[in-house]
């Protein structure tokens, strides 16, 4: 582990394998372990970073305050302190909407973007009916008291969460800071990017499971149509974790795509 202070904040990442840099970004009320399949497969052929971001995991206590482009400079410096040069970064679900923000600010430090089951934030993606009733859920679900607090969001799996990561998926479920999730949420509902999606120059790859309930396939679609030539990939009878559903379909199609624009 590798920590980074930004922001106020430490930052800490994991580091594995040797070659062309790969960042690998968490969502809402997990951290950097999602991406463990991930991080041991793509490791023989690249050097693959995982983060905890602030707020999350390892890492210090979210700042009051801290906002999406807060999150995208803690990202930011991540990738410098790791020193390779501009990295293939993906982000799932709300990761993907921190790394549109990096792109946004840093964009000398991206070679290629891996949109993940993901939006240009809930405002940039979802119909105004369908935010109001998240953030009203994630209001329900943060008032409940400390002991009964459920971090896990409706709609997740296409087949219920896979047997064989429980174990890490209940580790990580124990360690979310209920502040956290409710900064991550509120940003989330009050973000829009799509104004950025039409000006992404970079090689970018949009992979999506097939039958995600929370970014449906119509926002991939959305996706596809604004940032020019986009390439999409489906997943097929997965959810919106899809690295964990089919992590041997998903990092085939992460290997092939960063293999093709190293």
């Amino acid at each position: 582990m590798a920590v980074v202070r930004v922001g106020g904040v430490d930052v800490a990442y994991t580091r594995k394998g040797h070659g062309p840099l790969v960042v690998l970004v968490h969502g809402a009320g997990v951290d950097g372990r999602m991406w463990q399949p991930q991080v041991e497969a793509l490791a023989d052929e690249f050097t693959v970073v995982s983060w905890d971001e602030p707020g999350s995991g390892r890492s210090g206590e979210l700042p009051p305050g801290f906002g999406l482009a807060d999150f995208a400079r803690a990202l930011a410096a991540v990738i410098e302190d790791v020193g390779l040069g501009p990295a293939q970064v993906a982000g799932l679900s709300w990761g993907g909407t921190v790394v549109l923000e990096l792109y946004r600010w840093r964009p000398d430090l991206v070679k290629s973007l891996l949109m993940v089951d993901t939006y240009a934030g809930w405002k940039g993606s979802l119909p105004p009916e369908e935010v109001t009733a998240r953030v009203e859920g994630a209001r329900r679900m943060l008032a409940a008291p400390r002991e009964e607090f459920d971090p896990t969001l409706p709609g997740l799996y296409a087949a219920g969460p896979p047997e064989r990561f429980a174990a890490v998926l209940d580790a990580m479920s124990r360690d979310v800071r209920p502040e956290t999730m409710a900064a991550q949420l509120s940003l989330m509902a009050e973000a829009d990017e799509t104004d950025l999606l039409p000006r992404i120059t970079v090689p970018t790859l949009l992979l999506w499971g097939e039958r995600d309930a929370r970014s449906p396939l119509d926002v991939a679609h959305a996706f596809q149509a604004a940032i020019p030539h986009a390439e999409l990939v489906v997943i097929p009878a997965v959810g919106h974790m899809s690295n964990l559903e089919a992590p041997e379909a998903f990092t085939a199609a992460v290997r092939t795509f960063c293999r093709a624009h190293v």
